[in-house]
């Protein structure tokens, strides 16, 4: 048949060519000829290759293009065999652009003529795909909704997240180490489904009861959900293979792991939808690059501007997706710059549309999305000493808002001292000595970031035992230079120190409270020095910046910032630095002031505005990022553990009589994973190598280079940006940080089997089974992820019985590393 073909297309040529007077035959402007390969050695017998070669009146060059007789169909739609379409370049000129459709279009002659498709045939081709789609989606949905109301109690950090609903729904400030928006959405998802925000959560294990949790828990879960599809319709635009796409759902889908985060009140699942959105529509802005300023075109590049700003405002490891998104825009404007048909004024355009979508609008969104967090978090909660005197003066409740108080500081008065310092708190003390060992054996001294009576100090004379409240005596104010004594309100001893060193800071001095009824010695003396005032000006509350000198030993008070052992109940160190530069952290002010004898005054005019109020927010969450520790009992990890699953993470339960919940990824999805990594590496850096040396590939295996290549660095660069930044933090680490990684490792696997198995079928072409190993290695590839799911699927839905140590258990012979803690 090809050959009757090949002769056809002859005899076309022949028959095409003009007539003219005998012996006056007209110069051709170039010669072609058909060329035959019968034995060709990548050929079947019976097949042969057949190319047209030309030759221009001008020599600029040769080409060939050369079509293969009969090869296996590519399977799924894929970019394999002959319907491979060449992929435009994003930021080619107008006239490569052109230069590629007249290769297509040679391409497209130099084929087998075939049949065109019937209207119907592309109508039952597309019902086919959105009835995949469907499917994907629906599978996703039932595995993530199935049992979502067991247990019904508090797991892991729904502790943390369902009472941040709550707040939101009563509209009480709190302070969280992530932006708003995360939590906000639960808080709304719960007040839409009639949760009043009653519930206490306060520990794991609590019963809901009569409360409605479900309706935070579905929308957790839709999200979830809707990671699958959202991947599926990534690797189907980066492979234009149905098949990569299957393979890809099916891992996520079959991913305990994935499926346990979606199922519960947490950021997870909504980080993630954020992330995957973002990335489907980069890669859908990508592939419109040809139409530029078309209607799709700015509808993906502004969605993905939406999606980065969801990302961030749910955590700031949203930042990741950020740069890649960053990194591909860079790239892409580096390409148009140099494509010299592009005038300037269309460059301005570009540069000005991805301002003004990547950065302009998710900045926006960002920022609203704080607005609204402030607006509705208007009453004093748990979160305001984490706060300046200032931000706390906005919220109704607090003992600052819409107050009076006494404007200058005088002796006898009951204050509170701040420190300036973002989340370190206040001058506390409590009833408790320090350890033997640590220092002297005298009542501690901290900072507490939480209202308490044990942060009141009074304020006295150094040489004076008078009480300055009396009515017969007048009112004397605090200067700057005075000598003063802070004697304890509710302990009556006195602000010490000496030359003992700190309990956790080396060269520092320890700082204790010391005395009987506010009688010391001479190292409970201090000097209050306002900053950048004269001697003599008296101290305003609230604004006046003062530091405390140690009379005796000359060493400022200050608080390390670090965290005490439990005998100092997690709070933070207090001590004297002997180094007297100034630093935020041995900066106080006085907040509250109590004093009967004096006027008040209000407390309005100290209300921060809105950029002050964000500023002072991001500074705060950035310190209590970095200040994590773990909770008791609670298995932290180490990034190197991620990829290879080494550990989960109990999220409920811990006896044979609980109801037991363990997040744990499926082993063989993410062992896969780890493989397919590695053979990525390999197998691109084979194809790079080749491509940089300019090696002819053949015009089936160049196609599927270039979707390795491009498609999978991508997702590889992704899961890159998402893993490593990790091994550089120095705040506490769990398993579940892995996976927005882990889903792009899952895309990257379905992307490069599908194409290694493409690989194998083409070099098997002579063999009659040859088009079956495509078909064959992805259906294996599936079913083993579907029954390594049907093993481990206990651990996700919840098991209870006996442990995987005892033979009568669900999970017993599936413990395959010892550190699996189920």
């Amino acid at each position: 048949m090809l050959c009757a073909t090949s002769r056809l297309l002859a005899a076309r040529e022949a028959s095409a060519l003009p007539a003219h007077p005998r012996g006056r035959a007209p110069a051709p402007r170039s010669r072609r000829r058909e060329l035959h390969f019968p034995g060709h050695p990548e050929l079947p017998p019976g097949d042969f290759l057949v190319g047209r070669f030309t030759k221009p009146s001008v020599p600029t060059g040769r080409r060939v293009i050369l079509r293969k007789g009969r090869m296996p169909p590519a399977a799924g739609g894929g970019l394999a065999g002959s319907e491979l379409r060449p992929r435009r370049g994003r930021c080619g000129s107008q006239a490569a652009r052109a230069a590629g459709r007249d290769v297509a279009t040679e391409a497209a002659t130099a084929r087998s003529p075939k049949r065109p498709a019937l209207p119907s045939s592309r109508r039952f081709e597309a019902a086919g795909r959105w009835a995949l789609l469907a499917l994907v989606t629906l599978t996703s949905f039932a595995s993530r909704f199935h049992r979502l109301d067991q247990p019904p109690h508090i797991c892991w950090d729904e502790t943390h997240f369902g009472k941040m609903g709550s707040y939101y729904i009563n509209r009480t400030f709190f302070f969280d180490v992530h932006p708003p928006l995360g939590k906000m959405l639960i808080g709304l998802a719960g007040y839409l489904s009639g949760y009043d925000g009653t519930f206490l959560f306060q520990k794991p294990g609590d019963n809901y009861e009569h409360h409605s949790y479900m309706g935070m828990r579905g929308f957790c879960a839709f999200l979830g959900s809707m990671l699958i599809p959202l991947a599926y319709l990534t690797v189907l635009e980066l492979s234009r293979s149905l098949s990569a796409a299957l393979l890809t759902a099916a891992l996520l889908t079959f991913d305990t792991g994935c499926l346990t985060l979606s199922q519960y009140i947490l950021l997870d699942p909504i980080l993630m939808f954020f992330i995957m959105a973002a990335m489907l529509s980069m890669v859908k802005y990508n592939s419109c690059a040809n139409r530029p300023f078309s209607a799709p075109w700015w509808f993906w590049l502004s969605l993905t501007g939406v999606n980065l700003a969801g990302a961030l405002g749910v955590k700031f490891v949203g930042l990741f997706i950020i740069l890649q998104v960053g990194w591909n825009t860079l790239s892409d404007l580096w390409h148009l710059f140099g494509d010299l048909s592009l005038s300037m004024v269309t460059l301005g355009k570009h540069l000005t549309a991805r301002i003004l979508c990547l950065i302009v609008l998710p900045l926006a969104l960002y920022i609203a999305t704080y607005a609204v967090h402030f607006m509705v978090l208007n009453k004093s909660g748990p979160g305001d000493g984490f706060f300046s005197s200032a931000f706390q003066a906005r919220l109704s409740g607090n003992n600052l808002h819409n107050a009076s108080i006494p404007e200058h500081l005088a002796y006898g008065s009951v204050i509170t001292v701040k420190n300036l310092r973002m989340a370190i708190g206040y001058l506390h003390s409590h009833r408790h000595f320090y350890p033997e060992g640590v220092g002297a054996r005298q009542q501690q001294v901290t900072t507490y970031l939480h209202k308490d009576y044990n942060n009141l100090w009074i304020i006295k004379k150094h040489n004076s035992n008078s009480d300055p409240l009396d009515p017969s005596l007048p009112v004397e104010f605090v200067r700057h230079g005075d000598i003063i004594r802070l004697e304890h309100k509710e302990t009556s001893r006195n602000l010490h120190s000496h030359y003992h060193e700190a309990p956790l800071t080396r060269k520092h001095y320890q700082v204790t409270g010391y005395g009987i009824n506010g009688s010391g010695d001479s190292n409970d003396f201090w000097r209050i020095e306002v900053i950048n005032r004269k001697f003599g000006n008296r101290i305003k509350v609230l604004r006046s910046r003062i530091r405390l000198i140690h009379l005796i030993t000359g060493c400022v008070l200050g608080s390390s910032g670090k965290v005490l052992p439990k005998w100092g109940w997690e709070q933070m160190e207090v001590t004297c630095t002997p180094y007297l530069k100034e630093t935020l952290s041995s900066i106080w002010n006085v907040e509250d002031h109590i004093n009967p004898k004096l006027p008040n005054i209000s407390l309005e005019v100290l209300q921060p505005s809105f950029p002050e109020i964000m500023l002072e927010s991001h500074m705060v969450m950035i310190r209590g990022n970095n200040g994590l520790k773990p909770k008791d009992n609670e298995f932290t990890s180490k990034p190197w553990h991620w990829p290879i699953n080494f550990q989960g993470l109990r999220f409920s339960g811990a006896n044979d009589t609980d109801f037991r919940v363990y997040l744990l990824g499926n082993p063989v999805v993410w062992w896969l994973n780890l493989l397919s990594i590695a053979l990525y590496v390999l197998s691109a850096s084979v194809f790079a190598v080749a491509v940089q040396r300019g090696a002819h590939l053949p015009v089936e295996v160049e196609g599927l280079s270039q979707v390795l290549l491009r498609g999978g660095g991508q997702l590889l660069f992704g899961w890159m940006m998402h893993y490593f930044p990790f091994f550089l933090m120095g705040r506490v680490l769990y398993f579940h940080h892995y996976f927005p990684a882990m889903l792009f490792s899952s895309m990257l696997t379905g992307l490069l089997w599908d194409t290694l198995l493409r690989l194998c079928a083409w070099s098997l072409a002579s063999y009659p089974l040859a088009r079956c190993v495509h078909v064959l290695g992805i259906l294996s590839l599936l079913l083993g992820t579907a029954y390594s799911f049907y093993l481990f699927h206990p651990l996700a839905y919840g098991m209870v019985g006996p442990l995987a140590q005892d033979p009568r258990s669900p999970m017993a012979g599936l413990r395959w590393l010892e550190s699996w803690d189920f």
